[in-house]
């Protein structure tokens, strides 16, 4: 499934051609409006050429997307952040992640919340993702393969969601995994050109609460999704 999303579409891209530090990243999640300092924190202390491919090591503090496996790429950092920044985390909170990719956002999720749990369609990715966060001392993250739609429900209920691939609604299985009052972040299309959309489980179901931002991003696989 991949944690891909190609840059966004509504805020200009910050010039980070020189950049060579974790700090040029939290410098391009400001300028997209990021302000919960914890986050910003995160995106400090958390060195992202440790979560991609080798050949690609020299982008790896550029604020865009990375080319992966299978096809995927993963997130802009500051998109990555925006979305997070959504969940509205204190650090209590039990969360599941959709589109493991190589571990970046699921290290940052887990600087954030209590304990991840993060699934992802591809076994190279969960093994390359397991990788990456153990070289970083990251013990509250755990990975799995499966199909991101249906989610973990043996771990259930999550106190927040956060999908990294398109499709036009968001999986039965993720709403009812949810817990009330529960955040859920996705972005919502047919891949390509979404609206990144928050969401708070209520009383009566799902309910949307705000477009966090537009992006590009790969599609939803699966059961839920579209066919692999």
């Amino acid at each position: 499934m991949g944690d891909g999303a190609a840059p966004r579409l509504n805020v200009s891209v910050v010039d980070v051609t020189a950049a060579a530090c974790p700090e040029d990243l939290v410098r391009a999640v400001r300028a997209v409006g990021v302000r919960d300092e914890r986050l910003l924190q995160a995106v400090r202390s958390t060195p992202r050429a440790g979560f991609v491919p080798t050949d690609h090591i020299a982008h790896a503090y550029e604020d865009v997307p990375i080319p992966i496996a299978h096809g995927q790429v993963t997130t802009q950092p500051s998109l990555s952040a925006t979305m997070i920044e959504g969940l509205g985390l204190t650090g209590r909170e039990h969360v599941l992640e959709v589109g493991s990719g190589l571990g970046y956002q699921t290290a940052l999720l887990a600087r954030m919340a209590a304990d991840v749990v993060s699934v992802e369609l591809w076994p190279d990715l969960v093994r390359g993702a397991r990788r990456n966060l153990a070289r970083q001392g990251i013990r509250n993250a755990e990975v799995l393969v499966g199909d991101g739609g249906q989610g973990v429900p043996e771990h259930a209920p999550y106190d927040a969601v956060i999908v990294s691939a398109a499709f036009p609604t968001v999986p039965a299985p993720l709403v009812e995994q949810l817990r009330l009052g529960g955040r859920l972040v996705q972005p919502i299309g047919t891949g390509g050109r979404e609206e990144v959309v928050l969401f708070e489980r209520t009383v009566i179901g799902l309910e949307p609460r705000q477009v966090l931002t537009l992006a590009r991003f790969v599609r939803l696989h699966g059961r839920y999704g579209y066919p692999s």
